[in-house]
């Protein structure tokens, strides 16, 4: 196949209220060419329904029907990000009919990772046949259930294009790709063949609710809470004795799986220095699981412009830390990158999850197809 011109849709579980949009080259397998990326806000009044929405789903948590706010939110959230689509392409000089497809993730509100004797459940909200109809082009969407319904964990999905852009730097196991959203995951290629990928831990999320609970905005900006606390580190080491960092891989994390109540009874400063050292330990502990640790991580996600992480992160993670930038990667890009490539993948029929990404039985295929 040639490489067509692919864009790719994501909104965070920290709901930091854009919408973010990346245009690639590719044909599912090797990437030709990085076209434009932006952040496109979706107002406030969509952020405010998507928090209520999580909330709400937090209650439901798979046990009945839907609850009514899921279909509003849904519309709402398809109907922003089809209309940033197309004033994105505009902007570019291009149309609709330049556009080979659309990756649209959706907005992930609840996941569950399978238990023994348990598969897991996940859900993300996005109606992709209205996206299609929207744009006249074809969307691929519903990228997890496939995964989730055959018995993987449904996340991390990021894996097959992080160790493309690894293979770009002729990387090998020394080098391993660290994202900071919600939740921290990390990549592991070998050299060769072997693609490993896990949740390590909770990244941005817990962070934000803190500092949002206080009534201090809604990140720790800059870090500066953080690098002006003191870590409790005998509370830290209780924290890091949680059964999930020594577990084997595959394994992920629903954003809600660790909370802002880690720090709880601590003030802004400390509280926010014992996440932040949480997060970071919990990557180093990560990084032991693998079959070589690497030497180096490429930080990506909108964590590495948190300075108290970054500062963290070789301290805590023992490992040099450089940011995506460093290696001509667009860090703030590299995820809606992503589901950009995916959907090239889905439109060709190619596995887009791994028994060693997220526990599938063999690669497997999965998404679905609109328009």
């Amino acid at each position: 196949m040639q490489p067509i011109w692919a864009i790719g849709l994501m909104t965070g579980t920290v709901l930091d209220g854009n919408i973010d949009i990346a245009l690639l080259r590719t044909d599912g397998e090797t990437i030709s060419e990085f076209g434009a990326y932006t952040l496109a806000p979706y107002g406030a009044d969509l952020r405010a329904l998507l928090v209520e929405t999580l909330g709400t789903a937090r209650k439901w948590n798979f046990a009945a029907e839907d609850p009514a706010i899921f279909a509003r939110a849904e519309k709402a959230l398809t109907e922003a990000q089809s209309n940033a689509v197309r004033d994105f392409v505009i902007a570019q000089g291009l149309s609709m009919a330049d556009i080979g497809i659309v990756g649209f993730h959706g907005q992930s509100v609840l996941h569950r990772a399978p238990q023994p004797g348990r598969i897991g459940a996940t859900r993300q909200l996005g109606d992709g046949a209205l996206m299609a109809e929207m744009l006249g082009t074809k969307v691929a969407y519903d990228f997890r259930s496939a995964d989730v319904a055959a018995g993987g964990q449904g996340a991390p999905l990021s894996a097959i294009y992080h160790a493309a852009l690894l293979r770009g730097l002729k990387a090998n196991g020394d080098t391993a790709v660290l994202n900071l959203g919600g939740v921290a995951n990390i990549t592991w290629w070998d050299g060769e063949d072997l693609v490993i990928a896990f949740d390590t831990g909770p990244a941005n999320a817990p962070i934000n609710d803190f500092v949002g609970a206080l009534g201090l905005g809604d990140m720790d900006r800059d870090g500066k809470l953080a690098l002006a606390g003191t870590v409790d580190e005998a509370r830290l080491e209780r924290l890091l004795e949680h059964p999930y960092l020594r577990a084997a891989y595959p394994k992920s994390l629903d954003r809600f799986d660790f909370t802002a109540d880690m720090a709880k009874g601590e003030n802004a400063e400390n509280g926010a220095a014992l996440l932040t050292a949480f997060t970071t330990s919990a990557v180093g502990k990560g990084l032991d699981l693998l079959p070589r640790r690497p030497k180096r991580i490429i930080v990506c996600g909108g964590g590495r412009r948190n300075p108290a992480i970054m500062a963290m992160l070789p301290q805590r993670a023992g490992v040099e830390v450089i940011p995506a930038e460093t290696v001509g990667w667009r860090g703030d890009a590299i995820e809606a990158e992503c589901f950009a490539f995916l959907a090239v993948r889905v439109l060709r029929g190619l596995p887009i999850s791994f028994p060693t990404t997220t526990g599938v039985p063999a690669p497997m295929t999965g998404g679905r197809l609109a328009g």
